[in-house]
C-alpha cells in the first residue's frame, strides 16, 4: 500500500493539503492513476463538496468507481474537458446575473442572401447546379429527440411523414439522398459510383432505437457502410453561480446531467475525425437538417444550387417571417469593433435589439407583407474545407449559453439546476469577417413543415400561426405536391377547409410521390403532359421512377408501383369512390398514437391500384 504522503505527491495539487476532502484523503490509496488525475482536475476547480458525502473505503467501492467513470466520460465528451466546462460556465452565469445582452456594441441589418420563387428559370437554374454537385455532399440528420412532445413515444424520426403510404420520416430522408446521389451521377456521367454519405447524431434515447429502425429496415436501401450513427452525451448540471457541479439527488455519487443541445452535433464530427474523412474523399459540402420536416427535401437541390453557385461558407436555409413571428431572424450584426456576423436572432432578442439600433418600431413587415429579416428554419449548408479549418481551430467547440431559472431577483439560488447549452445554427458566431455567410429563401409551404406540437397545444396556436403539428405536417405535405402539380400545368381542384383535433386546415388532394419520382421541378414538368386533373376528394401516389401521367383525369383513389425498369404511362379517366377522411379524437386510445395525433384517418373505400414488377413499356388507361 503506498503511503499518503505518495498519494499526495501523486495528486501534485498546488492548494495545501486541507483542500483535499477528508473523504477521498481517506479513499486515495484506493484510486487509480487515472482516477487521481480527475481527483485533481475537481479538486482545482473548486468541486471538493463531490466528495463530502463519501463512505470510509471498503463501502460503497463499486459506487465511487463509477463516479470516476462518469466524471472521465463527461471530461473526454467535452472540448477542453470538465476544466473548460467549468470556466465558460462561471463567466457565462456571471453574465447572466449582471443581465450582460450579449448584443451589445452590435448593430442590426439585413444581411445578403437570395430569395427564390418556385418554378421561375432562376430556381431551375440552381436546382440544377445544385443536383449537379450533390455528389460532392454529405449529410447529416440531427435526431436526438423523442415525440414525447408531440403525444407519441417512439424516436420521431420513425413516425410517417404522411399516412397516404405510411412512410416514416427516416425512410424518406434515406430515399431523397439516394435519389439525389442517383440524379447527380447519371447528370456527371461516366462511371459515377457516388454514395452520398449520412451521418445520424442520437442521443441516449434515441440511440439504440434509430439503430433498430434501420436494421430492421435494410436501411431503407442505403448501404449500411453509408451510415454512421454519432452518439451525442450530455453534460454536467450547475448548482450555483459559482458553478459546482450538481449531484444527482438520487445519487451522492452520480452528477446530474441533461443534454447539451444540437450544437454537439459540430463537437462530434469533429472528434470523430468524420470530417476530415469526408473532406479527404473530396466532399464539398455538409447539410444539416432536423428529425420531421416533411418538406425539407424539396428545397434542398436549390439551396445547394444557391451554396455552389454563389461559394458561400454556409448556407442558412430560410422562409419569408411575418414581423414577430416566433422563429428566429438571420440577421447581420455588426459590432463597434469592426467585426461582424450572420447569425440567427432568436424572435423575442431581435424586436429590442433592433428598437435599440434606431429602429423605432422594431420588428415590422415590410412592403412584402413580410419581415426583411427571413426565418431561419435549422436547415445548413457548410462548405466542408473552412468548416474543418474553423472546427480545427477551435477543437469542436461553439459557441454556448446558460439560461438558468432564478429563485428571485438577486440572481443568487436557481430554482433548478441549470448546464450549458449550444445551438448548431450559432456555429457563424466564431467565424471570420472574411467567411462567407449568406441564406436562401424558399416559400414555407415548399420547404417548412415541422411536426413538433402536439394537438393540445397546437389547437391552443392564435389563429393565423402555423400549427406545427402532425395534422398540418401531412396536409403541408398534399399542399405542396398539389401546388407543384399545379405550377408544372396540372388542374387541381382549390382545397377544402377542414377542422381535425381542433385545428383548422386546408385539405388538398392527396397527393404523394417517392422522391425518385421527381426531386426537381424539371422532372415534374417532364412526367407531367397534356390536360390533367385531380379532383379535392383524390388521392394519389407515385412510387416508381418511370411513371408519367398524360391526359390523366383522376376523381378517386389512384395507386402505382413500378421497378426502376418499368416504363408507365397513366392517363384517361380514373374514377372510383376513393379514399374518405374520417376525424379521429386524439384522445382515443383505441386508435394507435400516430394516427390519433393527426385527428384523422383515411377509409379506403375503393381505389385503382397497379403495381408493376417487370422492366418493360405499359399503359395504364382504364
Amino acid at each position: 500500500m503506498t503511503s499518503t504522503a505518495d498519494e499526495f505527491s501523486k495528486l501534485n495539487i498546488t492548494a495545501d493539503s486541507d483542500s483535499i476532502p477528508p473523504n477521498l484523503h481517506k479513499n486515495l490509496s484506493h484510486l487509480s492513476s487515472q482516477q487521481v488525475e480527475l481527483a485533481k482536475v475537481l479538486i482545482e476547480m473548486g468541486q471538493t463538496h463531490l466528495f463530502q458525502h463519501w463512505a470510509e473505503p471498503g463501502v460503497d467501492d463499486d459506487e465511487k468507481r463509477a463516479f470516476f467513470d462518469q466524471i472521465a466520460k463527461l471530461n473526454s465528451s467535452y472540448p477542453g474537458g470538465l476544466a473548460a466546462y467549468i470556466n465558460t460556465a462561471r463567466k457565462l452565469l456571471a453574465d447572466s446575473k449582471a443581465g450582460k445582452n450579449p448584443y451589445d456594441g452590435f448593430t442590426p441589418s439585413v444581411p445578403s442572401g437570395e430569395v427564390l420563387k418556385y418554378g421561375d428559370d432562376n430556381f431551375v437554374q440552381f436546382e440544377e447546379a445544385g443536383i449537379k454537385d450533390a455528389r460532392k455532399a454529405a449529410f447529416v440528420l440531427v435526431a436526438g429527440g423523442l415525440g414525447e412532445r408531440l403525444g407519441y413515444n417512439g424516436i420521431k424520426v420513425a413516425l410517417p411523414r404522411e399516412t397516404t403510404t405510411g412512410t416514416c420520416f427516416l425512410q424518406h430522408y434515406i430515399e431523397s439522398i439516394l435519389a439525389l446521389q442517383e440524379a447527380s451521377c447519371s447528370l456527371a456521367g461516366g462511371d459515377c459510383r457516388a454514395e452520398i454519405p449520412l451521418a445520424i447524431m442520437t442521443s441516449d434515447d434515441t440511440h439504440l432505437r434509430t439503430l433498430e429502425l434501420l436494421e430492421k429496415n435494410s436501411y431503407f436501401g442505403m448501404k449500411p457502410t453509408q451510415v454512421k450513427l454519432l452518439k451525442q452525451e450530455k453534460v454536467a448540471c450547475l448548482d450555483d453561480n459559482e458553478a459546482h457541479l450538481a449531484l444527482d439527488p438520487r445519487n451522492k455519487y452520480r452528477i446530474q446531467t441533461k443534454p447539451h443541445g444540437h450544437g454537439d452535433v459540430h463537437s462530434l464530427l469533429y472528434s470523430s475525425g468524420l470530417l476530415k474523412i469526408w473532406h479527404d474523399a473530396g466532399l464539398r459540402w455538409v447539410l444539416f437538417f432536423q428529425d420531421t420536416n416533411g418538406l425539407l427535401f424539396k428545397a434542398i437541390p436549390a439551396a445547394l444550387g444557391v451554396s455552389t453557385t454563389k461559394q458561400y461558407h454556409v448556407n442558412s436555409l430560410a422562409v419569408p417571417r411575418k414581423a414577430k413571428e416566433a422563429i428566429g431572424g438571420i440577421t447581420k450584426l455588426t459590432h463597434q469593433d469592426g467585426r461582424t456576423m450572420v447569425i440567427n436572432v432568436e424572435y423575442n432578442q431581435l424586436d429590442p435589439l433592433l428598437r435599440a439600433s434606431g429602429y423605432p418600431d422594431g420588428d415590422v413587415n415590410s412592403e412584402t407583407g413580410y419581415s426583411p429579416f427571413p426565418g431561419n428554419i435549422n436547415q445548413l449548408i457548410f462548405e466542408i474545407g473552412p468548416y474543418l479549418e474553423e472546427l480545427t481551430r477551435t477543437g469542436g467547440a461553439i459557441s454556448e449559453f446558460v439560461n438558468p431559472k432564478y429563485k428571485d431577483a438577486t440572481k443568487t439560488t436557481f430554482k433548478s439546476s441549470t448546464r450549458l447549452e449550444c445551438m448548431m445554427q450559432d456555429y457563424p458566431k466564431t467565424l471570420p469577417p472574411t467567411a462567407r455567410v449568406g441564406f436562401t429563401v424558399m416559400d414555407a409551404w415548399l420547404a417548412y413543415a415541422p411536426v413538433k406540437n402536439n394537438p393540445e397545444d397546437a389547437a391552443k396556436m392564435p389563429k393565423g400561426n402555423p400549427y406545427h403539428s402532425a395534422t398540418s405536417g401531412e396536409m403541408a405535405i398534399y399542399r405542396s405536391h398539389s401546388l407543384i402539380l399545379r405550377e408544372a400545368g396540372v388542374k387541381v381542384d382549390d382545397p377544402v377547409i377542414q377542422v381535425f383535433n381542433g385545428q383548422e386546415v386546408e385539405v388538398w388532394s392527396r397527393v404523394v410521390w417517392k422522391p425518385k419520382w421527381a426531386l426537381t421541378f424539371s422532372e415534374v414538368k417532364r412526367k407531367v403532359s397534356g390536360n390533367c386533373s385531380i379532383s379535392q376528394r383524390s388521392t394519389m401516389a407515385i412510387k416508381g421512377s418511370n411513371i408519367a401521367l398524360e391526359d390523366l383525369s383522376l376523381d378517386g383513389a389512384l395507386i402505382v408501383e413500378a421497378v426502376d425498369g418499368a416504363e408507365v404511362k397513366v392517363g384517361g379517366p380514373v374514377q372510383n369512390k376513393g379514399w374518405t377522411i374520417e376525424n379521429v379524437d386524439y384522445k382515443d386510445t383505441s386508435i394507435p398514437e400516430e394516427i390519433r395525433i393527426r385527428g384523422f384517418k383515411f377509409n379506403k373505400v375503393e381505389q385503382l391500384e397497379k403495381t408493376y414488377t417487370e422492366p418493360g413499356k405499359y399503359s395504364l388507361k382504364p
